[in-house]
């Protein structure tokens, strides 16, 4: 039990005279990144500059607590703190094995000088490469809960800079092509990561890191037309519902002088806390799925005489996992729920019933017989309470028949909790998610998750989060994507985490999901949009039959790295990076275009000095293009050393992938 009177003395310890008026700046590691947190006649801000441009001008700070006055003026200063940390830290699996966590904080400790006296901190940490900051209220005399209306937070960005973003409160959620438009038309939110081309050439990113009980951060102009944070609220309006102490997530900024030192950043990992229990269990994958048959039309979700996830079909998707290298099959459509308007029936639907043709603890015993890793799947259509009512008993269904990994869906265009109709991203969809990832861990589950909330790093603290879909992935083929897609995704919605997209299509020119896409450009995906659970997804018969040259780099392409270099980019227009397999010496190289063709000379530095690698370069033919002759494709076997480049042409739609092997010393 907290003694609040105690809490409050500590908090208030080491006070002398409260200041009405402070300035601090706190710069980072390296000394060219500062932020300068003013205290000015009781109102508390915040501006950034990168050496001598500006990021954010003056941005203010505070909350709106229900029944209150704005928690962001008549303030007084009762502590500064600062304190630097220089650490490297394990990842459990990712993009590096190792990561640098480097930066110096500065906490304000506040009292408003009302007679509400409110007390709040603000605590900044800045980085080499960002900032973030939060805001936390301890437990006080006067109360231990709070209702938050509103957060002030303001990132007072050049308006005319461009930016990259897509619409919040929309009922696709985040499946929504990304706009190119200058920051002064986000009239309406849109949701982070946003990311905006300043006017003095640098590149920031704002988002948000661990996301916990609470709304999450979506962004707008205001009525002075600043940029500021819009906390997705509750159906009640209310953004959220706290018991003291709470922190809020980490506000964060990322900068870089181009938009490929973007994605090197790694500030939303470092806000987050390590695991607090063994997740050595936790295994990367790569899956086949009974799915993209159902797409086209082959199979259906639902129950009949062309029903997907039959036993029959599993057991023969099972021997191809076995045949093609692959580690685990995801089952779509085992259960019911998928009759008539299946939108509805997520209210009803049983997670541990499966259809009179689906023997899934047969199955299950067959995959483990033959090495093979069942990946589960719940549809719960957004209806969370029925799922909820469920969540124990069907995980440790799963667990029992040796089921370790799911992936949940959640396809409503609102949940259903506690009989409301809440934004997937309110506070109730956010504590739900988390409750769901916390459930599986106890029984040593990993998830897929789609139709998710956002990526904010918390698989930092529970590695079982593998992967999860929030932005268009290949689902949406068949005219809704168009090839720059994949080109603005590394710069936007893949600097939250890793992304189900769904890659290795073959069937590309099927007419009822054609793909703007060459061939080459399917195995790009494998190492230009990384995820903890990479699915393989067309029909084995296409690459076992039709293409079983390009699926070797399928097979070959590991999902757990040991280092990522991103090489070049420019969003909207291309992308090339290279990554080493976790544990090897082995570099795999991808790259996208857009509706342009591209030539790139990709470089080879990372290699290791005085080794020989065999390159397999698969590259668009010279006659590919994504809409005419998307299967065309050269495969070519070369040595090289890391003194070499090699030259490649990306074909319109297209794009390439490279296998780096090193050569056993003779």
């Amino acid at each position: 039990m907290v003694n609040l009177k105690q809490a409050f003395l500590n908090w208030m310890h080491g006070i002398k005279s409260p200041l009405a008026d402070a300035e601090k700046i706190l710069t980072s590691p390296d000394g060219t990144l500062s932020v300068k947190v003013s205290l000015r006649q009781g109102h508390i801000s915040y501006s950034v500059m990168k050496g001598e441009a500006t990021i954010l001008r003056d941005s203010k700070l505070g909350l709106k607590l229900k029944n209150f006055r704005e928690l962001g003026d008549h303030l007084a200063a009762v502590r500064i703190t600062e304190k630097s940390v220089a650490e490297t830290w394990e990842t459990v699996w990712g993009e590096e094995h190792f990561i640098v966590n480097a930066y110096n904080e500065l906490a304000l400790y506040l009292t408003e000088i009302t007679r509400d006296k409110h007390l709040f901190t603000v605590r900044f940490r800045v980085f080499n490469d960002g900032f973030a900051f939060r805001y936390e209220l301890p437990p006080q005399p006067a109360f231990s809960r709070v209702e938050i209306e509103d957060e002030l937070t303001e990132f007072n960005v050049d308006l005319n800079s461009d930016s990259w973003s897509i619409p919040a409160y929309q009922p696709d959620r985040y499946e929504y092509n990304y706009e190119k438009k200058p920051v002064y038309e986000l009239e309406k939110s849109v949701h982070t990561p946003l990311t905006i081309g300043l006017k003095n050439r640098y590149y920031i990113s704002i988002h948000e890191a661990a996301l916990y009980n609470y709304g999450e951060m979506t962004l707008k102009l205001d009525e002075w037309k600043t940029l500021k944070s819009d906390i997705t609220p509750l159906s009640d309006g209310i953004k959220a519902r706290v018991e003291l102490p709470f922190s809020t997530p980490w506000r964060m900024v990322m900068i870089a002088g181009s938009p490929i030192g973007l994605t090197k950043n790694h500030i939303m990992l470092n806000l987050n806390d390590p695991p607090t229990e063994d997740f050595s269990w936790v295994k990367p994958l790569k899956f086949l799925g009974i799915w993209w048959a159902m797409f086209v039309g082959e199979w259906t979700w639902a129950p009949g005489p062309r029903h997907g996830a039959s036993t029959q079909h599993a057991i023969e998707y099972i021997d191809a996992c076995r045949r093609l290298g692959l580690t685990g099959l995801l089952m779509e459509g085992w259960n019911g729920g998928w009759e008539g308007d299946w939108l509805q029936n997520g209210k009803t639907t049983d997670f541990t019933l499966a259809q009179p043709d689906c023997d899934l603890p047969g199955i299950a015993r067959y995959a483990r017989a033959t090495g093979v890793e069942l990946i589960g799947h719940h549809e719960t259509v957004g209806f969370v309470d029925n799922y909820e009512s469920q969540l124990e008993n069907s995980y440790k269904y799963y667990s029992d028949l040796g089921i370790h990994y799911i992936k949940p869906g959640y396809a409503g265009s609102m949940m259903v909790i506690q009989g409301k109709r809440e934004f997937h991203h309110s506070q109730l969809g956010v504590l739900h998610y988390q409750k769901a990832l916390e459930l599986a861990a106890k029984y040593h589950i990993c998830l897929d998750v789609h139709e998710p909330i956002k990526g904010t790093g918390i698989e930092r603290t529970f590695p079982n989060l593998l992967t999860r879909e929030g932005a268009r992935g290949q689902e949406y083929e068949g005219g809704a994507l168009s090839p720059s897609h994949a080109t603005i995704l590394p710069f936007t919605r893949l600097l939250s985490g890793p992304m189900d997209y769904t890659p290795g299509i073959f069937d590309i020119k099927n007419d009822v999901k054609r793909l703007s896409s060459t061939l080459a450009r399917q195995l790009a995906y494998y190492v230009t949009i990384p995820s903890g659970m990479q699915m393989a997804a067309d029909r084995p018969r296409f690459y076992e039959e039709v293409n079983p040259g390009a699926y070797k780099f399928i097979h070959d392409v590991p999902v757990n790295w040991e280092h990522s270099v991103p090489i070049m980019g420019a969003i909207g227009e291309y992308y090339v990076v290279a990554r080493q397999e976790r544990g090897g010496h082995d570099w795999f190289v991808g790259g996208v275009t857009n509706e342009n063709a591209h030539k790139v000379r990709v470089p080879l530095n990372y290699l290791e000095k005085d080794a020989t690698y065999t390159a397999e370069i698969y590259r668009d033919h010279e006659t590919a293009h994504f809409r005419d002759n998307p299967l065309a494709i050269s495969i070519e076997t070369t040595q090289v050393t890391n003194q070499n480049f090699i030259d490649i042409w990306m074909a319109p739609g297209g794009g390439f992938a490279i296998s780096l092997h090193k050569n056993e010393q003779v």
